[in-house]
């Protein structure tokens, strides 16, 4: 396993959610932390799998794309 890239998604200064991809070797899969609004805990939806890193890519790509169409700074961490 190798860890390809993480995403850290924050909406006025709270953490909203983390995105983070990992190459198994055979498949890649984007494992999801996200916070709720109001929520104390996180929720972690997935994993979500892919056979290639280019289409984990262009999901975790649309989903950057919305955080930040909803107002979020989106960082590399």
């Amino acid at each position: 396993m190798r860890e390809l890239y993480v995403r850290h998604a924050r909406l006025d200064g709270r953490s909203v959610a983390v995105l983070r991809a990992v190459d198994e070797g055979t498949r890649v899969v984007v494992e999801a932390q996200v916070w709720p609004k109001g929520a104390e805990t996180s929720v972690q939806p997935g994993p979500y799998t892919f056979p290639t890193a280019g289409e984990a890519t262009r999901f975790v790509t649309h989903a950057v794309e919305a955080f930040i169409a909803l107002g979020c700074d989106v960082r590399a961490s």
